[in-house]
């Protein structure tokens, strides 16, 4: 007999955990059901779920955001991005564009897409015109990428690349003096397409409790007594809590193209900064199709040293789960959905957008972020 979100809840409950236990999710589609279905006030008291680096559209870095913006002003293209990277914005004077959307405002051919097919199809549909895709995204956004490219694209399609992996980012945090974090929900649809194996890190290594899950309520609180349920008793392993899904050795055929397509590099996360073997790249046979060497003079190092995030902006915080999102200076006042500041406020994978869209309007900066109170609702 399956159980409900209400059985796993009464069983959340009913262990009698009364330590402080911090369980971090690593996935915007956790965050977004959780804030969704109000799991937070569901909980005891002392269970916080702190959300954690799962947005790739707030760690793209600032000088790639840049970079798409300059090419689609000045070289005669057609942009693609997918929804959420157009309205990011970059550190920039007043007068000149600090979004996709803007630089589209401006004359820019920026066009949203919601998958790698919709960038082909444009590229087909305009044979006289060199397209940009401005691909950002983790590994379930990355693989289709790779596999659109396996697969042959025009020789007018070009790939902007901005891929990240995110279990680096967590192995980061877990080997740092202060993860603050006491339990890990590993994200689902990751694990679908890698596997649930690149998680066993975390009780091998740091001996953390982890479980897997999906996005529904009941996978969550599933996962979140198995992880307290491992704590209380001491003995740690990896949990899958979305078996239906989720396979031993991920999807093989996924796995295969990026492997095929892709190379992992260290690369820059936007206010984290360098994580090594975190990013993709393109390997020499498909260079061809990178952006970067089509068009090299707009690739700007020096970017990296602008400032990662706006000034106040706490972005960075929250992706690492040192803060909540309603403890950065600038969220609800200066920061809002219709004005985002900062990235954590654009995508609806953002903490910050997720909160706030949620009905969290109250503002709890304190003088020393990283202790961060415990939220309410």
């Amino acid at each position: 007999m399956n159980r409900t979100a209400t059985d796993w809840l009464k069983a959340l409950h009913e262990l009698g955990i009364r330590e402080r236990v911090r369980i971090m999710n690593v996935c915007g589609g956790h965050e977004r059901s959780i804030s969704v279905a109000g799991l937070r006030s569901a909980l005891p008291d002392n269970i916080e779920l702190v959300p954690g680096p799962g947005c790739p559209v707030c760690i793209c870095p600032e000088e790639d955001v840049f970079e798409a913006i300059q090419l689609a002003l000045h070289e005669d293209i057609i942009l693609v991005a997918f929804g959420d990277m157009l309205r990011v914005p970059v550190n920039v004077p007043r007068r000149e564009p600090r979004s996709l959307e803007q630089a589209r405002a401006v004359g820019a051919d920026i066009r949203p897409i919601a998958s790698p097919m919709d960038a082909v199809r444009i590229a087909i549909g305009n044979p006289q015109r060199k397209v940009v895709f401005f691909a950002a995204g983790f590994e379930t956004t990355t693989a289709p990428v790779a596999a659109m490219l396996a697969e042959g694209v025009p020789d007018n399609l070009f790939v902007l690349l901005s891929g990240r992996l995110t279990w680096p980012a967590v192995a980061m945090l877990l080997d740092s003096e202060a993860p603050g974090f006491d339990g890990l929900i590993a994200p689902g649809h990751v694990s679908t397409v890698m596997g649930p194996e690149e998680w066993q890190f975390v009780v091998d290594k740091h001996r953390i409790p982890a479980a897997i899950a999906g996005f529904r309520a009941d996978t969550l609180l599933a996962a979140m007594v198995s992880v307290l349920r491992q704590w209380q008793s001491g003995r740690v392993f990896l949990d899958n809590c979305y078996p239906e899904v989720v396979r031993p050795g991920g999807n093989p055929e996924a796995r295969q193209q990026l492997e095929r397509v892709m190379q992992v590099v260290d690369a820059n996360w936007r206010g984290v900064g360098v994580i090594p073997a975190s990013g993709f790249s393109l390997r020499a046979e498909y260079s061809v199709h990178d952006a970067r060497r089509e068009f090299p003079r707009y690739a700007d190092d020096s970017r990296k040293r602008v400032g990662e995030m706006p000034p106040g902006c706490d972005c960075a915080r929250v992706v690492l789960g040192k803060i909540y999102p309603n403890q950065c200076r600038l969220y609800g006042h200066a920061c809002v959905p219709r004005k985002p500041i900062g990235p954590c406020m654009v995508s609806d994978e953002g903490a910050c957008r997720i909160w706030w869209s949620a009905g969290h309007r109250d503002n709890r900066w304190v003088r020393e972020p990283d202790h961060a109170a415990r939220a309410v609702g």
